[in-house]
Order: structure tokens, then C-alpha cells, then sequence
């Protein structure tokens, strides 16, 4: 099995060596993969626009922000390259309206926990879309940004764990003790 080091080298040595052949078009699967994650966050945008409008706490917003960098950066990055290739851009839902979290009503509001949660949830679809999108490309300009994107949310997972963690919000499964084992 090769190290990272030279996975990487053999993609530079292959794309200096492809040069003067003619780039092939993008296959279907890798078409339907960009189209997909691009909708996929830009609907993840609105989540957290809704969660910068009811909650009030602090850490949770500067979380969401750094979300909403990294979710505009991909739809960016993303929307050049569709662009670029010919790719039609999904419809997107429109920005939503900023409001006062003091005036929704409880029965409306996302708490703290519900808005970190979904966060979280919607991470990991984004992590899986992400490593499914490598696996399937076989351009490695396409498969590099994969795998940018990747690293990106797995950079920002281990933000939003540990605030998790700290407040208690996180979601664990129950344990699992085969059976004869000791419990504690």
C-alpha cells in the first residue's frame, strides 16, 4: 500500500503527464455528484441562517458562521467548477430574512441542542456526499476538490464536537456489553 506522499505524486506525475492529451468530459456519476452537494449545501446555508435567527447564545452563532464560510466557500468553489464544465446549477431556496430570536415562539424556536444537532447531522450527509464524490471521480481535479471539501468538514467536526461534548448536547448511542463480558 502506497503512503499519502505518493498518492499525491502520482497524481501531479499524471496530470503533467496528461497535458497534451484533450480532457475527456466529466462522466454522469461525477455530474450528478457536483449537482447533488452543491444543492445539498446550499439548503444547509438556509438551516443555519434559521439557526442564527433563534438562538441568542454566543458560541452557538460563531459556530454557525464558520459553517456558513465553509458551506458559501464550497458553493463557490463548486459553482466555478460547474460552470466552467457546463453543469446546470440546481434552484436553490432563497436567503432567509434575519429576525429577532426574542420574538419566535417556543413552539418554533430550535433550541441549542436542536440546532447543533441538525448541524451535526447535516455534517456528516456532507462528509458522506464528500467521500462518495472522491470515490466516483475519476478526474483528479475533481477528486482533489473532494477531498478539499473533506478535509474541510472534518476540520470544522472536530469544532463543533468539542462545544458539543462541553455542553452536554451530543447524542450517544447505548453502550453495547456482550454478552458474559463484566459490566461496570
Amino acid at each position: 500500500m502506497s503512503n499519502p506522499f505518493e498518492a499525491v505524486w502520482n497524481v501531479l506525475k499524471t496530470s503533467i503527464d496528461n497535458t497534451n492529451e484533450p480532457k475527456s468530459p466529466l462522466h454522469i456519476i461525477e455530474v450528478g455528484d457536483c449537482w447533488k452537494y452543491l444543492a445539498l449545501v446550499e439548503e444547509f446555508i438556509r438551516y443555519e441562517e434559521i439557526g442564527l435567527n433563534t438562538t441568542s447564545d454566543d458560541e452557538v452563532i460563531e459556530l454557525l458562521n464558520d459553517v456558513i464560510k465553509t458551506c458559501e466557500s464550497h458553493a463557490k468553489r463548486l459553482n466555478e467548477f460547474m460552470k466552467k464544465e457546463g453543469i446546470p446549477l440546481p434552484d436553490v431556496v432563497s436567503a432567509k430574512p434575519n429576525s429577532n430570536p426574542k420574538e419566535i415562539p417556543l413552539g418554533v424556536k430550535l433550541s441549542d441542542d436542536e440546532i447543533t444537532n441538525g448541524i451535526a447531522f447535516k455534517l456528516v450527509t456532507c462528509l458522506k456526499t464528500c467521500a462518495k464524490g472522491q470515490a466516483d471521480a475519476i478526474h483528479n481535479d475533481v477528486g482533489i476538490m473532494w477531498l478539499q471539501f473533506y478535509s474541510e468538514w472534518v476540520t470544522f467536526g472536530t469544532t463543533l464536537k468539542t462545544l458539543m461534548r462541553k455542553r452536554g448536547w451530543i447524542k450517544v448511542p447505548p453502550y453495547y456489553y456482550p454478552p458474559g463480558s463484566p459490566t461496570q
